[in-house]
């Protein structure tokens, strides 16, 4: 009877602490799109955008556009399609997981369609004069919103199934410092401004903890309903 409790305790502890760190997320990443959206709507300009562009450069250097090129493609649409399918791949030949090659393209696919929604909403150019060639519309930044949401899933199935602890946290910050350098590229690259990228992050997050949770919803209904109408069958043909 004690360890059942100690595993309760230790259930609603993990329970509590995952809601609320997923409540202050959202909570953030509401408020810090709405107001970059709003000053958007406005005049159009933040006062960091253009000196973000300079600091992309003094972090970074002058003389590294083509690691940079790099990290900004692992955000691609191109890759990420390549990505998700080997992903899913795995998922369904390796892990034998149906319900993660599931997760894996509506999380791609839905954060790639509710870009292009938000961007024709806010309909903001482009930087002037970029460094490389990139077209369509800028806010909020397709690669960032994309990398937030498709690693953002490599760090929650990291966080879910990665039983060692140190791998765990290791592949956690790897992840993570990925995404944050696919958004740093964008601006290194003068192709997105600072702002688009920060409510790209935060429309990718969000978009994240949607669709995470009602898929998870989804997949317990349907496995229950599962289980109700095997038991149902085998009670009738006894």
């Amino acid at each position: 009877m004690t360890g059942f409790l100690r595993r309760l305790l230790a259930g609603a502890a993990l329970f509590a602490t995952e809601f609320a760190l997923i409540l202050l997320i959202g909570t953030v990443g509401v408020v810090l799109f709405l107001l970059l959206g709003r000053q958007v709507l406005g005049d159009g300009q933040l006062d960091f955008d253009e000196g973000a562009f300079a600091w992309s450069h003094r972090l970074l250097g002058e003389d590294n556009r083509s690691w940079v090129e790099f990290f900004t493609f692992l955000a691609s649409r191109n890759f990420i399609i390549v990505a998700a399918l080997a992903l899913i791949g795995y998922f369904l030949v390796v892990r034998q997981h149906r319900w993660y090659s599931l997760k894996v393209p509506v999380v791609a696919l839905g954060s790639i369609t509710l870009n292009l929604l938000l961007k024709t909403f806010y309909n903001r150019p482009r930087p002037v004069l970029p460094l490389t060639s990139a077209s369509g519309l800028s806010f909020p930044s397709g690669h960032a919103m994309i990398s937030a949401s498709f690693y953002g899933l490599l760090i929650y199935v990291t966080w879910r199934h990665v039983r060692s602890r140190t791998w765990r946290w290791l592949l956690m910050a790897g992840l993570a410092v990925l995404i944050l350098l696919i958004g740093l590229t964008r601006v290194y690259l003068r192709v997105h401004y600072a702002s688009d990228v920060l409510a790209g992050f935060a429309a990718g997050g969000l978009w994240l903890l949607i669709a995470i949770p009602l898929l998870n919803r989804l997949e317990h209904t349907i496995k229950r309903r599962v289980r109700t109408a095997m038991a149902a069958d085998s009670a009738l043909n006894k």
